[in-house]
């Protein structure tokens, strides 16, 4: 039989194979990894600590911040330290219910942090074209609210993708190329017809990835015809200004997710250990960078740290 199911048969196990062709590297490629990953923890997690502190960071915009440093130390977290045990203790073994937990909480914290992006644009947008009611628009507890529905869209989109893949037969290859349990790195791996994986995987990339790429796109539009109507140069810089630490957190997260989920759909062409070492950008540049970002860019937190550290 070509084909068994891994739950039937007593095979319990996927083998997380770290990055192939490169196993005698995997020690050296720990380095940056972890390197990587202690930087996205500091940084996020000072973000989260000033805000917590500082009664006047209390306010919308630094609420935001501290959603995206939480969907940044998750997606890290829901795969770096099990990449680190590959590379340094060859533990290359998950069950099958981690792996789909894995894959549930991952594609979880990254639809959210896609919705946490969306909402970041609209806050600019509220910020430029309608600044004198900025502080009615967009409270505290709006911006809450807004959390807690792009959580809820998260975990109602990725929910299925789990529940669709527990009912496949596997081939007796468990071997999972990438360095965590990607979807449709999983689905690759099942000897049944895949078509309704395969596609709803696709619809949901284009429905998170598509839908808010177009509202934040909608956002800027708006933000770029309001600022063309000001005659002042200076407060052409100015308005544009407060939105650059923004564009390039986006930029770098959608350039790297898009490239991610194209090249495990369609990079036939490219080796195996290239596309998994691009695809692991993802996981490691954006998480780290954005509260650098925000921190060089954000002169109110900027002077926190500054606080905080002359205190040392």
């Amino acid at each position: 039989m070509s084909a068994f199911n891994l739950t039937l048969s007593g095979q319990s196990t996927f083998i997380l194979n770290g990055i192939p062709g490169l196993e005698a590297a995997h020690i050296w490629i720990s380095i940056p990894f972890s390197i990587f990953y202690i930087i996205s923890l500091l940084g996020n997690f000072t973000v989260l600590f000033l805000v917590s502190k500082e009664q006047t960071l209390h306010k919308p915009m630094y609420l935001l911040l501290c959603m995206l440093a939480l969907t940044d130390i998750g997606l890290s977290t829901c795969v770096v330290p099990k990449a680190l045990c590959i590379f340094w203790f060859s533990f290359k073994d998950i069950t099958v219910d981690g792996c789909l937990t894995q894959m549930f909480f991952f594609n979880t914290v990254a639809a959210m942090h896609s919705a946490v992006l969306v909402t970041m644009a609209f806050d600019r947008y509220v910020a430029i074209c309608d600044p004198l009611r900025y502080a009615t628009i967009l409270t505290n507890a709006r911006i809450a609210k807004l959390g807690l529905v792009g959580l809820i869209r998260a975990v109602l989109l990725v929910l299925p993708e789990p529940l669709l893949l527990r009912r496949l037969p596997f081939c007796a290859n468990h071997v999972i190329p990438p360095t965590y349990c990607e979807h449709i790195a999983v689905v690759k791996m099942s000897c049944g017809d895949t078509t309704v994986n395969r596609t709803y995987g696709l619809v949901i990339s284009l429905v998170i990835i598509g839908l808010d790429l177009a509202l934040i796109g909608l956002s800027y539009g708006l933000i770029i015809r309001a600022v063309l109507r000001i005659s002042s140069k200076k407060a052409h810089r100015k308005a544009l200004n407060t939105c650059t630490a923004h564009i390039c957190v986006m930029l770098m997260s959608y350039t790297t997710n898009l490239f991610s989920v194209l090249t495990h759909r369609f990079g036939q062409g490219i080796t195996a250990h290239v596309h998994i070492l691009l695809a692991n950008l993802y996981l490691l540049v954006p998480p780290m960078l954005n509260p650098i970002i925000y921190g060089v860019k954000t002169k109110e937190l900027r002077d926190k740290v500054g606080k905080y550290t002359c205190r040392m």
